[in-house]
């Protein structure tokens, strides 16, 4: 089977480049969010002192990775089209 568009043919490539940048932005998160944990003393998220910005990046974070995840997801099926093609 053929892809049909020229999209199609070059989806598994804008896939990938799309999960390397996303997976560089959680890189970056984790970075910031080990700054402010740093900053303020405290790694433990349950705790009350744990700093609110430190909670939001961890929740950007998780979402990046559950993007990421379906991201792969839909690259490997994809790369089974065009290879079976």
């Amino acid at each position: 089977m053929q892809p049909t568009s020229r999209f199609d043919a070059t989806m598994p490539l804008h896939l990938h480049a799309l999960i390397s940048d996303l997976q560089w932005r959680v890189q970056m998160l984790d970075a910031d969010i080990q700054d402010e944990e740093r900053k303020a003393g405290d790694a433990d998220p349950t705790s009350l002192t744990y700093p609110i910005l430190a909670l939001t990046l961890r929740a950007r974070r998780d979402n990046l990775r559950t993007s990421i995840a379906m991201l792969e997801s839909r690259f490997a099926r994809s790369s089974e089209t065009i290879l079976a093609a």
